[in-house]
């Protein structure tokens, strides 16, 4: 029942962005507006009041050895798609976008608020270090292999630009939270309070935000090809089977490893058709892709939760 109340108020607050977007009008820029709101203000203050009040040195300390775990998962989803697009043919022009989508997932405007609702504020600091993962691949290996799909020159993979990027407001704000746990530093009560005030909003605002990009998408528009076949398949069967197989060999808490399951099973990341765009590569694909397996997310979520509670897929 827990389950089903915490996916069904997920669906609600999805549904509410529908109906803001059908009925007062809004659209993509106001959406674009809410994603900048979460990603550089709500978000960095759930990280603030979230890790300065619930953990402690000894805790964080422990975490670290499971930042191996998604890195080494990722790592093998992404020399898995790039093998895939070879498989099926993909154009040249499309390659390095659709090795981005098929390794990396939406960890922290959708994974965050979704693992709060299933898991509570406890699963956070399992969420971030997913994140940073995700966050280093994508502004590293993910931007130099998009960049490639367009009529301007590759990027390099560590330039500045994408380092200072890796570097977001949730990052750096986590990163400052742990400092400050880590050096016995404690934080004004008052700034607490306004962080936690303001960071409850998080989760709703994500989740209004998605409900906005669904009702904007051409549903006519998407075709059921191989490509996107495979990425489906990518992001909800392969990439949790393999995050799966990988903490059956390594000693983390249960909690961690349910995270890192529902983390691996999130839709594609918002920012690839962003990027996209920027390098002139096919940013309408890459859009429609991630809008699909935004969809289909819903399903998916749901049905882990449910594999993970009543088998012992660990070991």
């Amino acid at each position: 029942m827990e389950i089903i109340q915490s996916v069904l108020s997920i669906l609600l607050m999805i549904g509410i962005g529908v109906f803001v977007a059908w009925k007062m009008g809004f659209d993509e820029q106001n959406s674009a507006g809410l994603s900048k709101l979460v990603i550089g203000v709500t978000l960095p203050a759930f990280m603030i009041s979230n890790i300065s009040v619930n953990y402690s040195s000894d805790s964080l300390i422990s975490m670290a050895p499971g930042l191996a775990v998604p890195f080494a998962s990722m790592g093998i989803c992404y020399v898995l798609g790039f093998l895939a697009a070879k498989l099926i043919r993909l154009p040249e022009n499309q390659t390095g976008t659709y090795t981005s989508m098929f390794a990396l997932s939406n960890t922290i405007f959708i994974g965050l608020p979704v693992n709060l609702m299933l898991f509570g504020a406890k699963s956070i600091p399992y969420v971030l270090l997913f994140y940073i993962a995700n966050t280093v691949l994508f502004w590293t290996i993910g931007v130099y292999g998009i960049s490639g799909d367009g009529n301007r020159s590759s990027t390099r993979i560590f330039s500045r630009d994408n380092l200072k990027r890796v570097f977001s407001p949730p990052l750096s704000s986590f990163l400052f939270a742990v400092l400050c746990v880590l050096a016995g530093i404690k934080l004004p009560e008052l700034m607490l309070s306004v962080c936690n005030t303001v960071g409850s909003s998080t989760t709703p605002l994500s989740m209004i935000f998605i409900g906005i990009v669904l009702y904007a998408v051409d549903w006519k528009s998407i075709r059921f090809d191989k490509s996107l076949v495979t990425l489906i398949g990518a992001r909800f069967v392969l990439a949790p089977v393999v995050l799966i197989v990988i903490c059956r060999f390594v000693p983390l808490p249960l909690l961690m490893k349910q995270v890192f399951v529902i983390q691996a099973s999130m839709p594609i990341m918002t920012q690839t058709a962003i990027i996209a765009r920027t390098y002139d590569a096919d940013y309408q694909y890459a859009a429609v892709m991630t809008s699909v397996t935004t969809l289909i997310s819903l399903v998916t979520i749901p049905m882990y939760m449910v594999i993970m509670n009543h088998f012992n897929i660990f070991g």
